[in-house]
């Protein structure tokens, strides 16, 4: 079977070796790298059996799909398309990532700070209320924050807050706000190819590669009804 990832910029995506290691070079999967959507998923329809969607493309996808998996209709975001009776079905496999990391921890919490407002937020504050925290989002907007439909802070207020558990899912290539409260938090960070708070004083940090396995894994699975090889796709982490 025929796999890819439509972004922009996907360079550097770990998703071809993830899948390579997964089901020993059974299925192929390519990098799409395209500025428009349209583009992205002419490609898709015209050469693949499923896709996974990255930024800026997530909210392009849910609004393109004909039907919708239960967490992707709940967040508005699409991270994963595959062909159905109805034509595409989209699915957001990011949250089961941030479930996945969050559980692995041994954790409880009860109260998230989001910190975002794209779709890897989405998929986060989703993934962190089905665990039964409290979620306050907060980003560069307030206006994008409180679309989310959680309680929204600015960011400049956030560090009243005393999180159990930080959300970042910001892009490696914007500067860390000021003043978050990382310092007693878990801090889970969705950037794994330029990450930014691998050194930030926090109770515990957990890497968003952790957060790409889970997504990775549950992902494959519906792409392939097969499971996939947990320790090959560890190796290559």
């Amino acid at each position: 079977m025929k796999f890819a990832l439509i972004g922009h910029p996907v360079a550097g995506s770990l998703s071809p070796r993830l899948i390579a290691a997964g089901y020993g070079g059974a299925h192929s999967y390519d990098l799409l790298d395209f500025e428009h959507f349209e583009d992205a998923w002419k490609a898709f329809t015209e050469g693949y059996d499923g896709i996974n969607v990255t930024a800026p493309f997530k909210q392009d996808a849910f609004r393109k799909v004909d039907a919708l998996s239960p967490e992707a209709r709940k967040t508005g975001a699409v991270n994963l398309v595959i062909p159905c009776p109805e034509g595409y079905k989209g699915f957001n496999t990011d949250v089961n990532g941030v479930a996945d990391a969050l559980r692995e921890t041994g954790l409880s919490y009860k109260q998230a700070l989001v910190v975002g407002t794209g779709g890897a937020a989405r998929a986060a504050a989703y993934a962190a209320r089905q665990l039964g925290c409290e979620v306050t989002v907060t980003g560069r907007s307030m206006e994008k924050a409180s679309a989310l439909g959680y309680e929204a802070i600015p960011l400049e207020e956030a560090g009243s807050l005393a999180p159990d558990v930080i959300l970042y899912t910001l892009p490696g290539s914007a500067p860390v706000p000021a003043g978050l409260p990382f310092k007693d938090a878990v801090v889970v960070e969705a950037e794994y190819r330029i990450p930014r708070l691998t050194e930030v004083p926090c109770r515990l940090y957990v890497s968003g590669r952790r957060w790409m396995l889970g997504q990775a894994m549950a992902g494959y699975r519906i792409f392939t009804g097969a499971e996939p090889n947990l320790e090959k796709m560890l190796e290559v982490l």
